[in-house]
């Protein structure tokens, strides 16, 4: 009797311990789940802030190279190690310059970098003019100068009667960009900044990406 009351007691034991055993798995699934899930974000923003971002292209402001509704990537790299150049075309983060407001403090300015914020504050341009450039609009043949030099254009939706339908020239100072639209005429870029502070031009450190790729 007192040998079978024991062995009664060891399996009440052992079918206690089932459901702890049982309930410590899920709980290490679920720490493991949720580990899993906070590297995948870590990652996805890594790869925002430092690989490629991806934009819709809302206007026809850059036609026919870009035109509304295309889905574009833009990739990190040349704005984090400063090489953007003449003739890239580059989404940068308005505020401040394009969009009538101050611009992002740090902590903004990271989140554009990462992805997070608002979406209408950034806008695509092409790069005509780098820190220590003059550009002047326009020679005797409608063509835009670069330090002195026509500039070739074959990117532009038409060849128009001129480069730009606003006379300017200027020089950009150094960490700062000049920015035009390939459709000359249905473009608000650096043109639309004269005389403001700044003078249209765009601070390097606004700069998202460089386009690479067209969805």
């Amino acid at each position: 009797m007192h040998h079978s009351h024991a062995a009664h007691e060891g399996a009440n034991r052992s079918t206690g311990s089932r459901p702890r055993a049982s309930s410590g798995g899920w709980r290490r699934w679920l720490r493991v789940g949720g580990i899993v899930v906070l590297i995948a974000v870590v990652a996805a923003g890594l790869i925002r802030g430092v690989g490629v971002q991806s934009f819709t292209v809302p206007s026809a402001s850059m036609s026919p190279a870009l035109e509304p509704g295309d889905r574009i990537v833009a990739l990190r790299a040349p704005a984090l190690f400063d090489t953007v150049e003449r003739g890239d075309v580059i989404v940068f983060d308005g505020r401040g310059s394009f969009v009538g407001s101050l611009p992002p403090d740090t902590f903004a300015q990271m989140g554009a970098w990462f992805g997070i914020g608002p979406r209408d504050v950034y806008y695509v341009k092409r790069v005509i003019g780098v820190g220590g450039d003059t550009v002047q609009c326009c020679d005797d043949d409608g063509r835009l100068l670069v330090n002195d030099r026509p500039l070739d254009e074959p990117y532009l939706k038409e060849r128009p009667r001129a480069a730009s339908g606003v006379e300017f020239a200027v020089e950009v100072p150094a960490d700062r960009l000049w920015v035009l639209g390939d459709n000359r005429y249905d473009s608000t870029d650096s043109r639309a900044l004269l005389g403001r502070p700044g003078g249209g031009m765009i601070r390097d450190d606004r700069v998202i990406g460089t386009v690479t790729s067209v969805g």
